[in-house]
């Protein structure tokens, strides 16, 4: 095989690479829908539907955070003492001066840390970091739909 032979198969095997890893694969839409399937599920069982009504516009929040569990790498999973567990939903509202302000809100009130049992801090870690994933493939899907705008604009 020569040279640009060999180039060319790299180049397919790399372009077909890609495509297999692409956001819009098949798998990657199996893993999404997947994801949400149990977000939903999860998101009746921990009873968040009580405080907020509506699964669809539960990721309208900006973020959502965990009190009385840690979430980061040196802390992962491991109970505060003496705090209370809840399910924090931040989104951001304007002030009567126009100034951005940050809104926290319990989605989900579950005792003090000291009483949580493993099965449900298993779940409201699940619900935490499966809402954080959804919004990952928001973002992901807006970026791609500018990067398709920008093709458009400038070809």
């Amino acid at each position: 095989m020569s040279t640009p032979d060999k180039l060319s198969s790299l180049i397919d095997q790399v372009e077909q690479k890609l495509d297999s890893n692409s956001y819009h694969n098949s798998s990657g839409l199996d893993l999404r829908k997947e994801n949400l399937k149990t977000l939903e599920f999860l998101y009746n069982k921990l009873e968040i539907s009580k405080k907020h009504d509506n699964f669809e516009t539960v990721f309208e929040y900006k973020a959502m955070n965990l009190s009385g569990i840690g979430l980061k790498k040196e802390d992962f999973a491991e109970i505060r003492k003496g705090k209370y567990i809840q399910i924090i939903s931040i989104s951001y509202q304007f002030n009567e001066k126009g100034k951005r302000i940050a809104k926290n809100s319990s989605l989900g009130y579950f005792g003090k840390s000291d009483n949580l049992e493993p099965e449900l801090k298993r779940d409201i870690i699940e619900f935490v970091l499966r809402w954080r994933y959804e919004k990952a493939f928001q973002h992901t899907e807006h970026y791609e739909l500018l990067l398709q705008k920008l093709d458009k604009k400038i070809l």
